[in-house]
């Protein structure tokens, strides 16, 4: 891992730096990219459009050793950006650390490359959380492309509820609080257990008396474990219904490999996340739980199959994912430790 800037930004960034001496940095913008060229310039213009007007921003990008064209893209935006290239994949938790180290703003945003801000969102998120000051977390409106509403407020996951939602059978349980509620239009702002990762706007102040990511989730669940500790320390977790963001979801894991429904999860890095998450907040009986769900899990599911004469492959992906869920918990040593 190569931890310092790119030399061709060193002039630039010293004269940014003094330039900012006489004021604060209101924001840093924390962007992680992998394998996204085709995305740095539109959302780059998103976030230039989004922060004029909104004081000093820094915006902190760092390059997680791609392998497409991204430091060709990155490098067109000499000066107004200060810049990280790891000649390897550290993970996008342990990358965000990485950059909250140059982080001079007393809030930090981390927004993906595949989230297009409008051009109020900074300004209303920021309004906010200056006029709230128990607000530690912040997260907003998410849509697709196509304009769909994405979950944006969201419950922290248990093992009930991750079963639940495996099976489909939480609408037989409603006394069991799910992962997701859609059901509401959300217009209005509400606390929460979690907000997804792409803008993630936290107090500065958060960071320093908690920390940020766990590293050692490689790749989701970060923001679910850091809300955990944002709340446990007294802060609150905002959904702010008033700005949205344009989240096309999954462009870097699709360079790694095959993308489960929806394409936003790689089967192996989503599996050793929930591990390493359900053994650190529920221990190792929570863990023993979750194994025997996920059996169970498959039973149900082909069972389903069969009624609704979906064939041998959907047999055979069930077991396989069960045999990857031992596989991992094995490879991580029963969820108390990263494979990478």
């Amino acid at each position: 891992m190569n931890n310092t800037l790119e030399p061709a930004f060193a002039d630039a960034m010293g004269a940014c730096r003094a330039d900012e001496v006489e004021g604060e940095t209101l924001v840093s913008v924390i962007v992680v990219n992998y394998n996204t060229a085709s995305l740095i310039q539109p959302m780059m213009d998103c976030l230039l459009a989004s922060a004029v007007g909104r004081g000093r921003v820094q915006i902190i990008v760092l390059d997680n050793a791609s392998r497409d064209h991204s430091l060709v893209a990155l490098k067109t935006l000499a000066g107004q950006i200060d810049l990280i290239v790891n000649a390897q994949n550290v993970g996008f938790g342990r990358a965000n650390n990485q950059c909250f180290a140059l982080a001079r703003g007393r809030y930090v945003l981390l927004l993906n490359t595949d989230a297009f801000v409008a051009p109020d969102t900074l300004r209303k998120t920021l309004d906010y959380m200056d006029s709230h000051p128990k607000t530690g977390v912040l997260g907003v409106r998410l849509v697709g492309r196509d304009g769909v509403l994405q979950p944006s407020c969201r419950y922290f996951p248990a093992v009930s509820n991750v079963f639940l939602s495996r099976t489909g059978l939480g609408r037989l349980f409603p006394w069991v609080q799910a992962l997701d509620d859609m059901s509401w239009d959300h217009s209005s702002n509400r606390p929460c257990d979690w907000v997804p990762g792409c803008y993630y706007l936290v107090r500065r102040e958060v960071i320093d008396q908690v920390g940020l990511f766990d590293p050692r989730y490689f790749l989701y669940y970060e923001e679910v474990d850091h809300c955990r500790a944002v709340k446990a320390a007294g802060w609150d977790v905002i959904y702010f219904h008033d700005a949205t963001v344009v989240h096309i979801g999954g462009e870097s894991a699709k360079s790694d490999g095959d993308l489960t429904e929806g394409a936003r999860q790689i089967p192996s890095l989503q599996i050793e996340s929930e591990l390493l998450y359900f053994r650190k907040h529920s221990g190792l009986w929570g863990l023993l739980a979750h194994l025997f769900l996920t059996v169970l899990a498959a039973l149900i599911l082909n069972l389903k199959s069969v009624f609704k004469v979906q064939g041998a492959e959907v047999f055979r992906a069930q077991w396989q994912h069960v045999w990857q869920v031992f596989g991992l918990v094995m490879q991580t040593d029963w969820g108390t430790r990263p494979t990478r």
